[in-house]
């Protein structure tokens, strides 16, 4: 009987916590869809020439919205420069690579000025290094050209928790990198050939776009992170100083005249809606999870 009751008592709050759950979440898409109309609605102030600015910030794993952005403010007669806002430790090799050639591509319509936050390296550096010009602060965390994968090894952990796996491989090396076996030979070749090709597409690039001497990248050819005064004395930045500063130096690129306003690009309403929905909708399911269903488990590293 106590347990029947114990059983009831927690179904009511089960059911509690879900109407409130659900009403923060009514309240808080009325919220979103208030707030997108209004950022949807604002226009710009109109005085001065335009400048639009592309913000990269965070892991790269998506190049789609950086893509689009460069995309729009070419295509966008009223943008007479483009600004990169840069604050990323770098990320996924394809996108970085995508946004490299969309801003290759968008120089050659309109003037592009990168301008280097808190860190900006590896794939972060990757992506701007075909700006018509880089500024940085002296303190930037940059450069950290170079290439690196990383593998977890469990097969000793299953085999102490008595766990077996089998594996059907239609080739020798199609399960390289798994982390349920240790790796063979023929494995770290294959591996360490794909971050070598990687590098070298890396630095050959800046070495085409910087205007590099080998010796020059020769000395962060071990991957080393530089700040931006370092940067600057081996030609991988062109000038310090801070965002302020690259707006000056693409108004001078661009020949521009006036006070320059910074234009972000609009996200559709479906768009930003989608975005913020997503993010509440995580933010609510963990919620609920961490009330509704207390449980232990076994958490491997993010990626597995």
């Amino acid at each position: 009987m106590e347990q029947q009751q114990q059983q009831q008592s927690n179904q009511r709050s089960a059911v509690a916590l879900l109407l409130l759950f659900g009403g923060l979440f009514l309240l808080f898409f009325g919220l979103v869809v208030s707030a997108a109309t209004a950022l949807q609605s604002g226009q710009p102030n109109a005085d001065g020439p335009a400048v639009g600015v592309v913000e990269i910030t965070g892991v790269i794993e998506d190049a789609t919205p950086v893509m689009e952005a460069l995309r729009d403010f070419a295509d966008d007669d009223e943008i007479k420069g483009i600004l990169m806002r840069v604050d990323s430790p770098g990320g996924a090799v394809g996108p970085s690579q995508e946004i490299y050639t969309e801003v290759v591509r968008t120089r050659a319509r309109k003037k592009v000025v990168a301008s280097l936050a808190g860190t900006a390296a590896s794939g972060g550096y990757y992506a701007i290094c075909g700006a018509d010009r880089i500024v940085a602060n002296p303190g930037t965390l940059t450069g950290s050209i170079g290439v690196i994968t990383e593998i977890a090894q469990l097969d000793q952990v299953l085999g102490l928790l008595r766990v077996n796996t089998e594996t059907f491989k239609s080739g020798e090396l199609k399960d390289t990198g798994s982390p349920l076996r240790p790796l063979a030979p023929a494995d770290r070749a294959l591996l360490q050939g794909v971050v070598d090709n990687i590098y070298e597409q890396f630095r050959t690039t800046v070495l085409q776009e910087r205007k590099l001497t080998p010796e020059a990248l020769a000395l962060i050819r071990d991957g080393r992170v530089l700040t931006g005064q370092q940067a600057k004395e081996l030609g991988l930045v062109d000038e310090l100083g801070n965002l302020h500063d690259a707006v000056a130096q693409l108004v001078t690129l661009a020949k521009l005249e006036g006070s320059p306003r910074l234009v972000h690009r609009k996200k559709k309403t479906d768009e930003l809606i989608r975005e913020l929905i997503d993010q509440g909708v995580g933010s609510l399911t963990q919620a609920m999870d961490r009330h509704l269903r207390p449980r232990m488990e076994l958490r491997l590293p993010e990626g597995f």
